[in-house]
């Protein structure tokens, strides 16, 4: 279990920071900025479930989806304690996403989307604040996924992890849709609108 007795230990006033075993590494590395990215992506999610909270008029969707949100928060901790840690000996256990836990998204999608109005043209992020929001999670975690998959061209990482950002996208598009309206608020593209 963590345990925090200090916010600051000034360990990093050099520009360096340490990975899950201790590493030394510049603070731009890849893994950081990968790991850092998904930490940002989270923070969106934070703001999309107040914004569900405080926007959200029927109790039993607001808690579904609450629900839904509070397990990938948790989610991306685990996917950053991943990436923070590089493979290490054999017989050395590290924190690990798991196939059960996208296979979960893989649910969650499947349901959603089967009660969503079928999609005539992309979408424009928009439509209601909280789908505003997490249209805003998913670009972040498109960009968390560009970053562990850059550091994945150099360096080991979870093949597990890169599938569950992936499908991370996939879950807070369709979540956006199913709160503007089951998609009836959807704010559709218009190619060529405005020429």
């Amino acid at each position: 279990m963590v345990k925090l007795t200090r916010i600051y230990t000034r360990g990093g006033d050099k520009g360096e920071t340490s990975l899950g075993r201790g590493e030394r590494v510049a603070k731009h590395d890849p893994r950081v900025e990968a790991y850092g990215t998904v930490d940002e992506a989270n923070a969106v999610i934070g703001l999309a479930r107040a914004a569900i909270e405080r926007t959200t008029k029927n109790d039993m969707l607001r808690a579904h989806v609450d629900d839904m949100l509070k397990r990938i928060q948790n989610d991306l901790f685990d996917l950053g304690a991943d990436l923070c840690t590089i493979e290490g000996k054999a017989g050395e256990q590290a924190l690990r996403v798991q196939p059960s836990q996208t296979e979960r998204l893989e649910r969650e999608i499947d349901a959603m989307n089967a009660e969503l109005s079928p999609l005539t043209s992309f979408v424009l992020p928009g439509g209601s604040e909280a789908a505003a929001w997490l249209h805003l999670a998913r670009t972040v975690t498109r960009r968390a996924e560009r970053c562990m998959t850059a550091l994945a061209a150099d360096q080991p990482v979870s093949a597990e992890a890169i599938k569950y950002i992936n499908r991370l996208s996939d879950h807070l598009f369709v979540l956006s849709r199913k709160l503007n309206d089951n998609g009836g608020s959807d704010v559709l593209w218009v190619p060529g609108a405005n020429r």
